[in-house]
């Protein structure tokens, strides 16, 4: 653990900085968790967890979102950290600063296991930002619909799951996909490309990636 003291991801532009704040900020706002730092070579791949399932047999969907930046140095760090330690390195960085250091608290989270595939996928179509959007709003108005004033753990996850882990179009995309890219600021003016490999599917565009796994539990 004491080794993560002196490491940190060098970024090739300070821009990749501004965007991983804006990009963990977002997260956090979804779900005060952590957030998983993996780099290979010159590329880091920083992944959230946006939905879940949080009871054992729920159907929510295991929803994350990626954002991938080049680095300026080499790198071979995988790390899980709290989502709160990576905003106060951020909050602390300059406008031209391109380093983050790694925080050196480390945590466990059930989703980290659950790792795409990198390799298989297969383009099936694309949904438009406008659409997705549509789909996201109106999926946020029923989940506050369904829930009473004082609502319970088992409430909240039953309604999430049924609206979240509802099928999107005839590809079998769950909605909660559309809530991420939301979110996350994913969407835009623009479409974006659906591929699936088994049982994920994977939204890719300009400003970043959804990872969703269907079936229950983790």
């Amino acid at each position: 653990m004491s080794d993560l003291l002196t490491k940190s991801f060098r970024f090739a532009d300070p821009r990749d900085l501004a965007d991983l704040r804006t990009f963990t900020t977002r997260a956090k706002t979804v779900d005060d968790g952590a957030i998983r730092l993996q780099a290979a070579g010159s590329v880091l791949a920083a992944y959230v967890c946006v939905l879940r399932p949080r009871l054992l047999g729920e159907s929510t969907p295991t929803i994350l979102g990626l954002r991938t930046m080049a680095l300026a140095e080499p790198s071979a760090i995988d790390v899980t950290v709290p989502l709160s330690a990576v905003l106060d390195r951020l909050a602390r960085a300059g406008e031209d600063d391109v380093e983050l250091p790694v925080p050196p608290s480390t945590v466990t989270e059930s989703w980290t296991g659950v790792g795409a595939p990198r390799t298989g996928w297969e383009l099936v179509g694309a949904l438009s930002d406008a659409e997705l959007r549509r789909a996201a709003e109106a999926g946020i108005t029923e989940v506050a619909g369904i829930m009473p004033a004082q609502p319970g753990a088992l409430i909240v996850n039953n309604a999430r799951a049924a609206v979240w882990g509802r099928a999107l179009d005839d590809s079998g995309l769950p909605a909660g996909a559309a809530f991420a890219a939301l979110t996350l600021g994913f969407l835009a003016d623009a479409d974006q490309k659906l591929y699936r490999a088994g049982r994920w599917f994977r939204l890719s565009g300009p400003r970043g990636h959804v990872l969703a796994r269907t079936g229950s539990g983790l």
